[in-house]
């Protein structure tokens, strides 16, 4: 495949493609001005064999052509009358394998170019929560929130990708979009929110859940919906499986993220997060549908949050931890977010929980709890039963530092494993992780305190302190901000502090690890200590990579340390 968008006579502007035959075309383009009709036309070797149009001056229209024939495709346009924010192809038969081929961009919605970044980012456009995390026809599968058109959130979508390992992400077809109402109304807001996924009880298919916002819909603004993808790759119609509020229980009009999963007692359940007039919560349905599409049942609030002075509980996730759902001796992880909550003693907004405790099928009893992420930008964090593990992933983001106006490109995290082990709970990288490793920069000087200079963005450094709790500063070079991870008699923290802004304390209290596991990349670093007991993550605004550290100790604190270059 050739691709280029290059200038011809005047305003004309073509992009190229090789395309085998029974491709699919997916085209978002809109008017420039109400006067004149937006149009592309397609020409193969043979001339020209179609148009795509839009009317739409407004609001990008998405367009479908399919190409039968195949061969060298031009897709012509002219830029005075037509903007394309989006065209990619694929062909239907093996693009669980292939992916989708990204023919245009543009600079409003492009992906940033990252050398050996291997945190995932989408496409192209806007990203936020993870959703349908899981393991579907033998491929993990991730969906997310989405909006193709800018690095700004607006109308929600559900962007969609494969993997075998994780880690290395084909993209596949946008897989929701926004209501039809929603998209004949460029003055309002919503779309395909957060969601799950579950697979198909006869079927190699998977039926989604999510939630349809529509902001100023009276009298609910956010309704349960479901969808069925025989193909894995694409959803068919859409149906409202609930479509109100339980009544009676002093909530908010918040209401959504539906998170579905098979109970202790063979029953799907669901727990959707919102809001009361006691605090946060989370409430729970179950049905005995097994095909999960009809007959839910509200059975009540399964957890109240009062402390944080949250708005509302999002992506709330409930998931067996350390044996089968059906033993009544298996711990469960509860994991939600709270959404504009804040720690007033550190300054750190939009905390995510992570409760372990039984769950009967109708109750849960916790037995202890913790924050999940210490640095919280791990958010809408949601995992699932792959096998014998448990494996999770979050948005490598937060809200507070983001706005209507604000370009904000982000990724996922790394891929997280939820382990229970001497009574606590930890989230280690996956293993497949140690696969990015390319080549050891580094053995005897960081842990002498000499600077060590890095090769790009991805960067994996471990080293284990002699004693638990040894105090240290390891310092980052960075262009923009102010980068360390420190451990002292207050705990582990991540010290990010950018020009003079205030910074909040990224820490973890108390915190005493004595093995250290940090992983850099473009955009962010996540520390992991302790195989996972204690996991801190930072986005970090930009693309400017770390280019060197120092690590400061009295002699004696570090027994040995590595650091490695990551590639995917």
């Amino acid at each position: 495949m050739t691709e280029r968008d290059a200038p011809r006579a005047d305003s004309l502007r073509s992009l190229h493609a090789d395309m085998p035959v029974n491709a699919t075309l997916h085209i978002w383009l809109k008017a420039v001005a109400p006067e004149a009709p937006g149009s592309i036309s397609l020409i193969s070797q043979n001339g020209k064999f179609g148009d795509v149009m839009a009317t739409n001056h407004e609001e990008y229209e998405f367009r479908i052509y399919h190409v039968f024939g195949g061969g060298h495709i031009e897709l012509q346009y002219d830029q005075d009358t037509t903007s394309i924010s989006v065209a990619y192809w694929f062909t239907p038969t093996d693009v669980l394998e292939t992916g989708i081929t990204v023919l245009h961009t543009n600079t409003g919605n492009a992906p940033p170019e990252l050398v050996d970044g291997y945190h995932f980012r989408p496409p192209f456009g806007w990203m936020n929560d993870p959703n349908g995390f899981g393991r579907f026809g033998g491929r993990p599968h991730l969906f997310y929130q989405h909006y193709s058109h800018g690095l700004q959130w607006n109308n929600m979508h559900w962007g969609h990708a494969v993997s075998s390992d994780y880690l290395r992400w084909r993209h596949l077809p946008i897989f929701l979009f926004p209501s039809e109402a929603l998209r004949a109304r460029p003055d309002k807001r919503g779309g395909a929110f957060s969601g799950s996924a579950i697979p198909l009880a006869n079927g190699p298919g998977i039926r989604v859940f999510f939630t349809e916002q529509e902001k100023g819909r009276e009298p609910e603004p956010e309704i349960q919906m479901t969808a069925v993808s025989p193909d894995l790759f694409s959803a068919g119609h859409a149906e409202m499986l609930l479509g109100e509020r339980p009544k009676n229980e002093g909530l908010t009009s918040d209401f959504r993220d539906p998170y579905v999963f098979k109970g202790p007692d063979g029953l799907w359940k669901m727990l959707l997060g919102s809001q009361s007039d006691q605090g946060g919560v989370i409430l729970l349905y179950d049905t005995e549908d097994m095909t999960a599409a009809s007959g839910w049942t509200y059975r009540g609030k399964l957890l109240v949050e009062k402390r944080y002075e949250t708005t509302a509980i999002e992506c709330p996730c409930l998931l067996p931890l350390d044996g089968p759902a059906t033993d009544p001796s298996t711990r469960w992880v509860l994991i939600y977010g709270l959404m504009t909550s804040e720690d007033k003693v550190t300054g750190r907004k939009n905390l995510t929980m992570a409760d372990v405790g039984w769950f009967d099928g109708q109750t849960f009893t916790m037995e202890s709890e913790k924050e999940l992420d210490f640095g919280t930008d791990n958010y809408a964090f949601q995992a699932f039963r792959d096998g014998d593990s448990a494996v999770g992933i979050g948005w490598l983001a937060n809200w507070a530092d983001t706005g209507p106006a604000v370009d904000f490109p982000t990724a996922m995290t790394l891929p997280r494993l939820l382990q229970f082990s001497d009574g606590v709970l930890r989230t280690p990288p996956i293993g497949a992780a140690e696969s990015l490793r390319s080549h050891i920069l580094d053995r005897t000087r960081l842990a002498a305190g000499d600077f060590v200079t890095f090769v790009n963005g991805g960067i994996e450094l471990l080293f284990e302190l002699n004693e638990p709790g040894a105090h240290f500063t390891l310092e980052f070079d960075h262009p923009t901000v102010d980068l360390s991870v420190v451990l002292n008699d207050e705990g582990l923290s991540i010290v990010h502090k950018q020009g003079d802004k205030p910074s909040p304390s990224y820490i973890a209290a108390r915190a005493k690890p004595k093995r250290i596991r940090i992983f850099l990349d473009y955009g962010s670093i996540e520390v992991f200590a302790d195989h996972g007991r204690w996991t801190g993550t930072k986005r970090i605004d930009g693309f400017e990579p770390v280019r060197s550290a120092r690590l400061k100790s009295d002699p004696g604190v570090v027994s040995h340390a590595t650091i490695w270059a990551l590639r995917l």
